[in-house]
């Protein structure tokens, strides 16, 4: 069944925004530090890093903090990103959620609710970092001011203020292993102060993806609230 122009309730939408807003910004320091003696030297490293690579898949923890409450939730899971920008963001635990990104379109499928929805990329990818990222035309020292907060429990913490502050995106930490020059940890603070810490390991750089675990099809029975406007074949 199809459904238009539908919303899911705000909780669930926010935590969409919030999740890829968060692998964009993610993608932005995938890898560097190692052997660099300062925040310039480092910002370099990582954007060229970027900029040379096609992908990578990844286990997440990612811990969510409400400002308001001081509540936090876990959820545990895997992800995958293939440029220019096909997203795949598989959480297992509390609750199983699909996320994908695909050229024109994006899904985010609750199965044990039966309900997936539909956006246009263009809504839900608004905000300029995302535009930027997907274009190809992101930039660390031209997004952010970068400092380097020196070593945090053996790993490099570095520091990045939005040169254009959003409402999802105020403040971020990295963490970056200085040996094997690989991201650890990555934390976001939203406008009202609310935190977004995601930890990964088993990263793989340029793995092996293939074209369907970026496409999402609808399996038979599941409810569809779709908010572009197009019919669904």
């Amino acid at each position: 069944m199809v459904r238009h122009h539908q919303n899911p309730n705000n909780d669930k939408e926010s935590r969409m925004r919030r999740s890829l807003f968060f692998l964009m910004s993610l993608m932005l320091a995938v890898c560097g530090g190692g052997g660099i003696s300062n925040a310039g030297e480092l910002t370099a490293a990582i954007q060229d890093q970027y900029e040379g690579l096609n992908g990578f898949s990844a286990d997440f923890r990612q811990t969510l903090t409400n400002a308001s409450t001081g509540e936090s939730e876990v959820r545990t899971g895997s992800l995958a990103f293939r440029r220019p920008g096909l997203i795949r963001w598989e959480t297992t635990s509390p609750e199983p959620e699909l996320l994908i990104v695909e050229q024109d379109a994006v899904w985010d499928y609750f199965p044990e609710e039966e309900t997936a929805y539909k956006y246009p990329v263009s809504e839900i990818l608004s905000s300029k970092t995302m535009i930027r990222f997907i274009s190809g035309k992101a930039d660390l020292e031209e997004d952010f001011k970068v400092e380097d907060q020196g070593l945090d429990e053996g790993k490099r913490k570095i520091k990045l203020i939005p040169r254009e502050p959003e409402a999802n995106l105020v403040l971020a930490y990295i963490w970056v292993d200085p040996e094997t020059r690989m991201l650890q940890k990555v934390f976001l603070v939203d406008f009202f102060g609310n935190g977004n810490e995601l930890a990964l390991k088993d990263t793989v750089l340029d793995p092996v993806l293939t074209d369907d675990q970026f496409r999402f099809t609808p399996p038979k029975g599941v409810d569809i609230l779709d908010n572009t406007g197009k019919q669904n074949n």
